[in-house]
């Protein structure tokens, strides 16, 4: 490997940064954490730490959005699995932290608050430039190590990502090592068709992901659900009615290449033929043909639920990212839960990406019949298909640079 690993450090009576990805999915109303699995999913990484002092940071959500919310509840599920010398300190830079940290014991986890309280954690930008950030001049110069356990956040250019291996030796943690062995795995020869599922809301992201996976061939078939299809089938000319189309403004300015995709991979970039609506209390499916909606698209409909179906149990290999429609509500689950229930059955090798979905799986009883859950989603599909992961390039550049050093 070109990284190092814990394995290939010595963390005994070592001040750690250790950078977790704990954005879980919150109840907006309540606060409530709906799903834990990858605050569980960091239990290995602490335990193989128990004998240096840790200071844990990590994100939820991002400013603007419902979920954004303090750390508080995370470290309090934290400390369910991983036991009571976990701690909070509701900081990041500021003075009390900086003081907190420096009194963090052996045995020992505090975790920081929010890290995107920070504005500077909200910048994406390379690592010689975020090295220079307030963030890290800050905090680096109390850390002995950085462990980078934060896999769902690997596509990120962040200075908590990449930052602190800038300045001192770096290292894989449990969970990063884990997933990054799978999806290699699932590269190096991939049953076909090979069929991506891909869903949620996250457009942006969603767009050089299709651009790679079907420029390179390493789809077969992109099945599309959530926001990102409701985007196509308005770039495919389908008018969705005003209140679907308002949801979709902010990615106009990705228009184009979304055409550009329909029109080179028609046959491949598969839409849906139906979505379902709330009308009256009752889920109603509307067929394309019956556009414009007027009400909210929550779900793909039940034919193209049929088809999906279809597709993938033909396929040699299948991959999902982001829920195909509003699966917190009633009856708006259906096609999420129909989605993963397909995959448990096929024959195919599976991997589900992303806190939502994985969770789902997991809610569902499906785990052990899924191939592979991932803790992240986008970084996922960026390792899957061919993009540099910062965080893993700022790895390597750190075990080049300290290896024997540690």
């Amino acid at each position: 490997m070109e990284y190092l690993t814990l394995n290939d450090v010595d963390t005994e009576d070592k001040t750690v940064f250790l950078r977790l990805d704990i954005n879980v999915p919150i109840n907006p109303e309540t606060g409530q954490i709906l799903n834990d699995a990858r605050i569980r999913a960091a239990v290995p990484t602490l335990k193989n730490l128990k004998n240096a002092r840790v200071v844990v940071g990590s994100h939820q959500s991002r400013p603007g959005k419902d979920d954004f919310i303090s750390l508080q509840a995370h470290a309090l599920a934290l400390r369910k699995y991983f036991g009571w010398r976990v701690k909070f300190i509701d900081d990041v830079i500021g003075p009390k932290a900086r003081e907190e940290i420096r009194k963090v014991e052996k045995g020992e986890v505090l975790v920081l608050d929010n890290l995107r309280l920070c504005s500077e954690e909200n910048i994406e930008a390379p690592p010689e430039k975020l090295v220079k950030t307030i963030f890290i001049r800050r905090l680096a110069p109390l850390f002995d190590l950085f462990v980078n356990d934060a896999f769902a956040a690997a596509h990120r250019s962040q200075a908590s990502i990449v930052g602190f291996a800038e300045l001192m030796p770096a290292v894989a943690g449990k969970t990063m090592e884990r997933e990054l062995k799978a999806l290699e795995a699932t590269l190096e020869k991939p049953k076909r068709p090979c069929v991506y599922v891909l869903g949620g809301i996250k457009v942006a992201d969603r767009i050089p992901v299709l651009e790679n996976v079907l420029g390179s061939g390493e789809a077969d078939k992109i099945l599309l659900g959530g926001l990102l299809a409701e985007f196509f089938l308005y770039a495919a000319g389908h008018r969705l009615g005003q209140k679907n189309e308002e949801k979709l403004k902010g990615f106009l300015p990705l228009l184009d290449r979304a055409k550009k995709l329909l029109e080179a991979y028609k046959d491949r970039l598969i839409l849906p033929s139906d979505l379902a609506v709330l009308e009256n209390g009752e889920r109603v499916e509307k067929r394309v043909k019956e556009f414009p909606l007027n009400s909210v698209a929550q779900d793909i409909g039940v034919d193209t639920l049929v088809s999906y179906r279809g597709i993938i149990k033909k396929a040699g290999t299948v991959i999902a990212d982001g829920p195909v429609g509003v699966f917190e509500k009633e009856p708006f689950s259906l096609g999420t839960r129909e989605i993963l229930e397909a995959m448990a059955e096929s024959n195919a090798f599976t991997v589900v990406g992303g806190g939502h979905v994985g969770g789902a799986a997991e809610l569902m009883g499906l785990k052990e019949k899924i191939g592979h859950i991932s803790t992240g989603g986008g970084a996922m599909l960026a390792y899957l298909s061919g993009q540099k992961l910062p965080a893993l390039e700022a790895l390597k550049k750190a075990a080049r640079r300290f290896k024997g050093k540690t």
